[in-house]
């Protein structure tokens, strides 16, 4: 734990050298839950909900930028819900002007669930795809599919469940 958190220190502060740029950005999410059971797997009906956040845009390149975010995201499935506070970390690769494809980790914390939060973990992990158009006035339109890495439910108390949340969302860059 030490050692990541030294490492998040160095790089916030290599970060710091670069133009940046801060922005709050919300949307839409449609979420289902894959769920696996020692026979079969399958899919939750989806869940239509929201997230809402803040970011950070640190300008590497003209092309190439790096956006830490943090966000509340409401997900889960249509009869179970899982709040999460997020952080994912975006690599921005912009193709031609305004126009970004966006990759990267993610690290959700397990706020609240309809079911309470004992039976799950406290944390998830994904990895985010998805583009985005950025204008000059500091507004942008992104999509981004989340693919859960990880069981959100502890071992051994029933079904491994992994977040699959699409999202449409609207922001403004500071």
């Amino acid at each position: 734990m030490k050692k990541l958190l030294v490492l998040a220190a160095l790089i916030t502060v290599s970060l710091t050298s670069y133009s940046q740029q801060f922005g709050v950005k919300g949307g839409l999410n449609v979420s289902k839950i894959k769920v696996e059971l020692p026979s079969t797997s399958g899919n939750t009906d989806e869940r239509t909900s929201f997230y809402v956040g803040g970011l950070v845009d640190f300008k590497l390149s003209k092309k190439l930028h790096i956006q830490p975010e943090i966000l509340f995201s409401s997900e889960g499935a249509k009869d179970y819900k899982v709040n999460f506070v997020s952080i994912p970390v975006m690599l921005k690769y912009f193709v031609i002007a305004g126009v970004n494809i966006q990759v990267g980790p993610q690290v959700g914390f397990i706020v609240s669930a309809g079911t309470g939060t004992d039976s799950l973990k406290s944390s998830s992990i994904g990895l985010n795809g998805g583009l985005g158009y950025e204008l000059n006035n500091g507004l942008f339109f992104e999509v981004r599919y989340n693919h859960g890495l990880s069981n959100f439910v502890k071992n051994g108390v029933g079904p491994k469940f992994y977040s699959r949340p699409f999202q449409i969302g609207i922001g403004y860059m500071f």
